[in-house]
């Protein structure tokens, strides 16, 4: 596909930051009953009567959360919006609205913020949730993305990181390691697109991984499935920063224990092939990649019939007593201290 230089570039400061904001939502639709005043205000207006509220936000700095060398910007948009979603969905709530708040640097024309709320708005369709305010400002450091989703979950259904007992089992949804391989493939292009710039990768091959860091799906369907099967975890927490570190999390805001058997985890096929080409260790990837926005939670075991051979969960472990430490049990049965080596934002920038 050859890329017309010629596109129209239309400067941010000709439409001012109540012009551009006006610009951008102006496609947003308010649907919700819970929605009583949206964009155009001071503040949005937000009744959920006798429901609680769940808010989480989130702040993507372009250099440190995204490369634009190779993520598009309607997929960032999309991805800002997921990235927030999950965390709504790990407690076990609804999401309904998000504010999108931008700084951005003036190497960006108006076409570009406009391909970056595309992605929002199809973010904002298929999850349902709507855009109800948000910020704009200059930015001199490039691109800032800030995203608060605002959820719902009947009083007494919400689902924390503590709760999980000893003997619970540890559930996983998907599979796992998919975004962290997909990083690395965009990378290594990166890096040989720069040594030469005429070169053309076929990334065919690698579309499953790079689809799950380019464009994360956030569980929304695993809300609906365990209230459809009966079944509520008794604590719940996303895969961001890889499933050693969110088990531990679980383990230490539950006081207890947990196991994780390496047979368990769920990889797709084009994973193992990946970490087989880079010489990764698979299940290193799926304990420490991240960014794979799935769910991670623990049920009673009188549940498990509830669950048993849903293609959607694998059982991966179960909690113990804190006594006993958490570990990776490997396919060899041996017992391995489980760390937390995922990314960690203050440090690896």
């Amino acid at each position: 596909m050859i890329e017309d230089k010629n596109q129209k570039r239309t400067s941010l400061s000709e439409l001012g930051e109540f012009g551009l904001i006006k610009h951008l939502v102006k496609e947003f639709d308010i649907k919700h009953e819970t929605t009583v005043r949206g964009n155009g205000d001071d503040a949005a207006v937000i009744d959920f009567k006798d429901k609680q509220a769940v808010v989480s936000t989130d702040l993507l700095v372009e250099g440190v959360h995204f490369d634009l060398a190779y993520m598009p910007l309607k997929h960032l948009g999309y991805k800002a919006v997921m990235v927030n979603l999950s965390d709504v969905y790990a407690m076990n709530a609804v999401a309904t609205q998000i504010t999108v708040s931008i700084a951005v640097s003036n190497r960006f024309p108006l076409e570009a913020i406009e391909d970056l709320y595309a992605g929002i708005k199809q973010a904002c369709k298929i999850y349902n949730v709507e855009l109800v305010g948000g910020d704009t400002t200059s930015s001199n450091k490039g691109l800032l993305i800030s995203v608060t989703a605002i959820g719902q979950v009947n009083a007494g259904d919400s689902v924390y990181r503590e709760g999980a007992k000893p003997n619970d089992l540890l559930v996983v949804t998907g599979d796992l390691g998919g975004a962290y391989l997909g990083l690395q493939v965009l990378e290594r292009e990166k890096a040989v697109f720069k040594v030469n710039p005429n070169s053309q990768p076929d990334l065919d091959m690698y579309s499953y991984i790079i689809e799950r860091q380019l464009k994360p799906e956030a569980r929304k369907d695993i809300i609906k499935l365990l209230a459809d099967l009966d079944v509520k975890p008794t604590s719940m927490i996303d895969i961001s920063d890889g499933l050693a570190s969110e088990a531990l999390h679980i383990a230490d805001q539950s006081d207890v224990g947990v196991n994780i058997y390496e047979d368990k985890i769920p990889l797709d096929p084009q994973v193992i092939a990946t970490c087989e080409e880079f010489k990764i260790d698979s299940t290193m990837v799926a304990l420490s990649g991240g960014e794979d926005y799935e769910l991670l939670f623990t049920i009673s075991q009188e549940d498990f019939p509830k669950i048993k051979a849903n293609p959607n969960l694998t059982v991966v472990g179960h909690i113990t007593d804190k006594s006993e430490g958490s570990h990776l049990i490997t396919r060899a049965d041996t017992k391995i201290p489980l760390k937390a080596q995922g990314w960690n934002a203050l440090l690896d920038s």
